[in-house]
């Protein structure tokens, strides 16, 4: 099992992140939260890992905090709820956010994420409603919203290629193209990158319970 991988970030996108680490490259799927906290490419990073072994493939994914790596790690212990499912609620919903949504049972923060419907929703407040409890002990201090990921400060301004590569990143992610473009165009400011945009984008659509 691969718990943790610490490496020279070489590639980053929506989704995924490319890692070296004693000379050999890591393939690492990431959920989007953990892709806001990524650094510049060419700088270290940190990301823990699960191991997913299947006949047919396997992959690794990678997540900013031990705590979304452990819930996922019980999310796909729930019945019907594969690791594309599981990266799919942590990219709209971190750790403590899916923890307060299951705490105050709701519903309707669940059944906005992309591939999540009422039938699944309510299965996800029943199932992990006990397996919370093994979560206790694990909450760490996470990154204020106002921080911006990998220094997006001195990031170029916005363009079409920005609300392009924002807008690609949602229909990835399971959003209708018509309600990426909608969600893009709500949120989209001059001088914000492809990262902001899809960061206000989430979280208009997926609100904080």
């Amino acid at each position: 099992m691969i718990g943790r991988i610490r490496g020279i970030l070489i590639e980053k996108a929506p989704g995924h992140a490319l890692v070296e680490c004693s000379g050999l490259g890591y393939e690492v799927d990431i959920p989007y939260t953990t892709f806001f906290h990524l650094p510049e490419t060419g700088q270290e990073v940190t990301l823990h890992t699960h191991f997913a072994v299947r006949e047919d493939a396997q992959s690794l994914y990678g997540f900013a905090s031990r705590l979304d790596r452990n819930l996922f790690r019980l999310l796909i212990k729930v019945n019907g709820v594969g690791p594309k499912l599981a990266v799919g609620i942590l990219s709209g919903l971190d750790a403590q956010q899916f923890i307060r949504c299951v705490e105050a049972r709701d519903v309707s923060a669940l059944v906005k994420l992309p591939g999540v419907g009422k039938k699944t929703a309510e299965r996800l407040l029943i199932d992990m409603t006990d397996r919370i409890g093994q979560l206790e002990g694990q909450f760490t201090p996470t990154v204020p919203g106002s921080a911006t990921p990998g220094g997006s400060t001195t990031a170029p301004a916005a363009s079409h290629d920005a609300r392009d590569e924002a807008e690609a990143a949602l229909i990835a992610l399971g959003y209708k193209p018509q309600e990426a473009a909608k969600a893009i165009s709500k949120v989209a400011e001059p001088d914000m990158t492809s990262e902001a945009l899809i960061r206000l984008a989430l979280r208009n659509m997926i609100p904080a319970g």
